[in-house]
């Protein structure tokens, strides 16, 4: 395994529980990065469109995420109980 692949399965792993298209995304995304980290093919011609397309789909799946609740105790002081 590569330092892109690695690093790629790193960052997926902390982003925690996959769920939907998720895993599909990321197993995308680990193999773009392999593809990578082999040199790219055709002589690494096509490097730039891996990269661009690696990017894109760890891009869709932070952005796919629900937003973290902050835990911030005195939120909800302005609603009445």
């Amino acid at each position: 395994m590569g330092s892109v692949e690695q690093a790629v399965r790193e960052d997926i792993e902390a982003i925690g529980g996959l769920v939907g298209v998720e895993p599909t995304l990321a197993e995308m995304a680990y193999r773009l990065a392999a593809d990578i980290d082999a040199g790219g093919g055709d002589d690494g011609r096509l490097l730039p469109a891996l990269n661009k397309e690696l990017r894109a789909t760890l891009k869709q799946l932070v952005e796919g995420r629900p937003a973290e609740d902050e835990d911030d105790d005195l939120a909800d002081l302005d609603q009445p109980d």
